[in-house]
């Protein structure tokens, strides 16, 4: 009997491919949600430092230009810090998103995979059965010789 071969080899193949480019898109997308998450921590920081600074400088006396120049600042950083806060949920959403599309592709070569095996499997019992019948015929022929003879 010939060799096996397992005739989705190639489309298990570009499978494996598509998996291991999503993983790596998935791990790039991870790596964007940590940037991100670390920026707006850093937003925060900023914020916090500058709110105390205000309430510090306010508690020793400030002129009211002075005021509203700290309370503009402190807006405009909720604004900065809501921005990126946005965009850190879209990121997550697309890791999400992303982690789906992986799951997905690793079932679908797990499902192949596991086909491939049970080919094999299949392939291999049939090879034995070839085998057994082969020396089956080997025997009984060689009865049949030795008792002609």
């Amino acid at each position: 009997m010939k060799k096996f071969q397992f005739s989705l080899e190639k489309v298990l193949s570009y499978k494996q491919q598509k998996q291991e480019a999503l993983r790596s898109e998935h791990a790039e997308i991870l790596a964007l949600v940590r940037a991100q998450e670390a920026l707006v921590e850093s937003r925060w920081e900023r914020y916090r430092e500058y709110s105390v600074e205000y309430r510090e400088r306010c508690g020793r006396g400030l002129p009211m230009t002075e005021v509203l120049v700290y309370q503009s600042g402190l807006r405009a950083m909720e604004r900065e810090i809501q921005s990126e806060t946005m965009r850190l949920e879209q990121l997550k959403e697309r890791a999400e998103s992303k982690r789906k599309e992986v799951v997905a592709a690793k079932q679908e070569t797990t499902a192949i995979e596991k086909l491939r095996e049970k080919k094999a499997r299949d392939y291999q019992k049939a090879l034995e059965k070839s085998e057994e019948a082969f020396i089956e015929e080997f025997v009984s022929t060689s009865r049949v010789r030795a008792a002609a003879n």
